[in-house]
This record gives C-alpha cells, sequence and structure tokens, in this order.
C-alpha cells in the first residue's frame, strides 16, 4: 500500500547545523544529532533549547531514562541531563544509520547494507538481522510496528515492514528532492524526520488521528 507522505511540519535550517542525522523523542523533546552534539528541541516552538556536545554521526534512541547514540565503530549511552557517557557497546559493522529503542532492545539500521540488526543493549551482540530492498536511513516502532526511512537514488520513503520477513506493508513516499535521513515516532500521530540542509520535518502517520498543519 502506497500513499504519498503528509509533510505537517517544518524545523530549521538550524544554525551550525549542516544535516540531521539521528532522531528520538522522550515525550517532550525531540532530539537530533548533528556531527559533533546532541540537539534537544522543543517541538511546539521549533526552539533548540540545549545541546550535548558528543559525536553523533548516525543513529539516536532514548529508552525512557537515557540515550543512546551511534559515532563510527560505537553505540554510546548518554545520560541526557549532563552528557555524561554511562557506557559503550561496539556498533555493528557496515555502515550504520539509524537506531530505535524498543521491547527492552536496540534496532540499527544500516544504509548501504540494506537491513536492520536487533541488539543486545548491554553487550552490543547481534541476535537477528531483517534485510530490506533499500538503504535504511533509519528506524522507528509504533503500536508494535517497524518503520524504516530510506533514502536512494533521489528517492526516499518511510515504510512499514514485517519485523520477521521484511516484506514491505505499506509505503509513504516523500516528495521529489526530500530525503529521510533519521526517523522516530512521538508514540502517536507524528514521525519526525531529519534530513540534509540542516532540517527536520513531521510527517503524519496514517490512519492517525488529525492534527492541524503548522
Amino acid at each position: 500500500m502506497k500513499h504519498m507522505a503528509e509533510i505537517i511540519r517544518e524545523y530549521g535550517p538550524f544554525h551550525g547545523v549542516e544535516d540531521v542525522h539521528g532522531v528520538t523523542f522522550d515525550g517532550h523533546q525531540v532530539w537530533f544529532a548533528s556531527g559533533d552534539r546532541l540537539n534537544a528541541l522543543d517541538p511546539d516552538s521549533g526552539t533548540v533549547l540545549r545541546a550535548l556536545e558528543i559525536p553523533a554521526d548516525a543513529g539516536t534512541a532514548f529508552d525512557g531514562t537515557h540515550l543512546y547514540q551511534i559515532a563510527g565503530p560505537v553505540i554510546r549511552r548518554i545520560d541526557p541531563h549532563n552528557g555524561k557517557v554511562l557506557g559503550t557497546i561496539p556498533a555493528p559493522e557496515g555502515g550504520n544509520s539509524g537506531l530505535a529503542w524498543a521491547e527492552g532492545m536496540l534496532w540499527v539500521g544500516q544504509h548501504r547494507g540494506r537491513r536492520i540488526h536487533q541488539v543486545d543493549p548491554d553487550s552490543g551482540a547481534v541476535l537477528r538481522v531483517i534485510e530490506s530492498d533499500r538503504f535504511v536511513t533509519g528506524v522507528t516502532w509504533v503500536d508494535g510496528e517497524l518503520w524504516h526511512g530510506t533514502w536512494q537514488d533521489g528517492k526516499s520513503d518511510i515504510r512499514r515492514i514485517d519485523s520477521g520477513t521484511g516484506k514491505v506493508l505499506e509505503q509513504l513516499e516523500m516528495p521529489a528532492g526530500v530525503g529521510v535521513s533519521g526517523l522516530e515516532s512521538d508514540g502517536d500521530e507524528r514521525f519526525f524526520c531529519g534530513s540534509d540542509g540542516g532540517k527536520l520535518r513531521v510527517v503524519r502517520h496514517p490512519g492517525k488521528a488529525n492534527i492541524p498543519a503548522k
């Protein structure tokens, strides 16, 4: 099932931010990775409230207490209040991009590898692999559904897949020239999507309650 993605809000570009990489939501703030820091955005006002100076060149996740951030070969567990690194595990090899937290596990997307890894958050061990047929550029779970972003050959979409087989069940096609380089659900109506050019976009979740565009 294919739909055109409905973009209902856009944030940025932000000062000093060239690209948005990982994106996560802590229930109040949207955190986005921008290479050398993690930025906390108020989604109502669109204001960046603060930033944590930490390497942040790929996926970002929140487990309800801590932030997780991929940078190079490692995933760091971070105290969101002070930016202190509380632990480090190895990231899967092979060009990591997206990161999500669900069911007590980390889920790591790989762009050129075209796959999603289920990862033990304590050891970094890869427990299973879900294959995709396109570059994976962001990962999120909502209502027990696995969604991931794609961006390849100038085209981008957000797709819901079968978490067992990787089969594509639903696609939200982004407008021409608009990519997804980080993905997070707010658990309800919104997907927060990172992009190049230092922007964040909000895409309406299909079938959810209507919320007004801003």
